[in-house]
């Protein structure tokens, strides 16, 4: 009887036991450990290290691959941050109109997103090496006739086409469902006091989707300055390293330098980036929130 009074008091915690387990064992003990590397020289390939303290993170500041990734994520995050929005909201407005085969659209869009990231990149690396060019010399298109991702002028707007090609799918999906949430009688109501479209979608609609772009602002966020997979698929961080974000360098580092005290050093510096302009955000976009 004991057995099944305890069981049936507290058997609820053990559905929230398992997820906090599995947390700790797959992602506190692995960012504290890797934290703990970070102040060693260990080289990945044997239990030996060394202590070096913050050697690793004063290296950091001297090294030029460090300062020139550091800037094509920013960049590229950027072009993510505001390509996901505008894109997103663009489109969700259109889905969220009485257009024919609404539905038809709303599975297509979402299709990219099914794909697999590195199925992805190797289809598009494919493209650009032998679809467009053969495409540019039909419609004798000059700019169109070379390798786009093997020209440094161009390779940034290549790999930004290709991540918001994948990477739109799921704002559109948070904006639809924001402009859904609006009340129509907000809407019916602007409407007979003759607001125009573009009064009715500054000040109704994008006060409403303000929860919506905070969710977006992060995910990009964290997608662009994690960006790994797409890059390393598509250019591998070419060409001339233009195309190496601060992921693919902690990559670089760890398994082809084996220096992963080092690279780990650099992994916790980018995790710090993102968790104080993650606060940051959230604490800014609270004030603007309906």
């Amino acid at each position: 009887m004991r057995v099944r009074e305890f069981l049936n008091k507290k058997w609820a915690y053990l559905f929230v036991a398992v997820p906090i387990i599995l947390q700790l064992i797959f992602f506190y003990f692995p960012m504290l450990q890797g934290f703990f590397y970070s102040l060693t020289n260990w080289t990945g390939l044997t239990s030996n290290y060394e202590m070096v303290g913050l050697k690793n993170y004063q290296l950091i500041f001297s090294d030029e691959k460090f300062f020139k990734s550091i800037s094509f994520t920013v960049i590229f995050t950027i072009g993510l941050i505001v390509g996901e929005i505008i894109i997103g909201i663009f489109i969700a407005r259109l889905l969220n109109t009485k257009i024919k085969r609404v539905g038809l659209f709303r599975t297509v869009y979402f299709f990219p997103a099914v794909l697999s990231t590195v199925t992805l990149g190797l289809i598009f690396k494919q493209i650009f090496n032998y679809g467009l060019p053969q495409i540019g010399e039909v419609l004798d298109i000059s700019w169109l006739q070379v390798n786009l991702i093997a020209d440094e002028k161009t390779v940034f707007y290549g790999v930004l086409f290709v991540a918001l090609w994948q990477g739109a799918a799921m704002p559109i999906i948070i904006f639809l469902s924001g402009l859904q949430s609006i009340p129509e009688e907000i809407l019916e109501a602007a409407g007979m006091d003759g607001a125009s479209k573009s009064q009715i979608f500054r000040h109704i609609e994008l006060p409403y989707l303000l929860p919506s772009l905070s969710m977006v602002f992060i995910m990009a966020l964290k997608s662009g300055l994690t960006a790994f997979d797409l890059i390393y698929a598509l250019t591998g961080g070419g060409p001339s390293d233009k195309t190496t974000t601060l992921g693919l360098l902690v990559y670089n580092y760890a398994f082809k330098n084996n220096q992963y005290g080092y690279a780990n050093a650099i992994a916790v510096i980018l995790f710090v980036i993102i968790a104080c302009i993650s606060i940051i955000q959230i604490r800014l976009s609270k004030r603007f929130e309906v």
